[in-house]
């Protein structure tokens, strides 16, 4: 069986986001998406929040399941029965922090790989943190995220919901 996790911190999960669990959910037989806690930055969800926002759009792909985890992505993965780590690339810059990161997991972890997948180009500028700003200066987030999000970014930021 090819179990795979997909770790991020999915705070919030876009459409891009989505996009990879969904295309990796049709190469393995079993995916993880990993929801992890980022000490680099300062989240606007809790992890409860967004491992349950990530379940409620993925309940029809009965192969992907939602976890938390702390600590190190491979000892994580290895706790799962994953041989591979998914990482979706947007653009060069980001390949060459996630190459590094790979190459480091590689290290620690030989006995797991690391696949890249390639942003469907519609969501290649697409980020969270793009998401998080657009929708704190009352702008439309429909494009970027589903709506169940958008309610939840706009009940966080105590922002008007712009829904038609």
């Amino acid at each position: 069986m090819r179990i795979a996790l997909y770790p991020g911190s999915f705070d919030p999960v876009t459409f891009g986001h989505l996009d990879i669990i969904e295309r990796s959910a049709k190469i393995f037989d079993r995916l993880f998406v990993g929801v992890l806690v980022n000490s680099v930055k300062t989240p606007l969800f809790s992890m409860e929040e967004r491992v349950r926002m990530i379940s409620v759009l993925i309940k029809g792909l009965k192969n992907v399941e939602v976890r938390s985890f702390s600590g190190l992505t491979v000892d994580y993965a290895r706790s799962l029965g994953a041989t591979v780590i998914v990482r979706g690339l947007r653009a060069v810059t980001d390949f060459e922090y996630e190459l590094q990161l790979a190459q480091t997991n590689k290290v620690m972890a030989a006995d797991i790989d690391t696949v890249f997948l390639t942003t469907n180009l519609k969501y290649s500028y697409l980020s969270s943190s793009t998401v998080k700003e657009i929708a704190s200066y009352g702008g439309d987030i429909r494009p970027f995220v589903p709506e169940n999000v958008i309610r939840e970014i706009h009940r966080k930021l105590g922002t008007d919901f712009i829904a038609e």
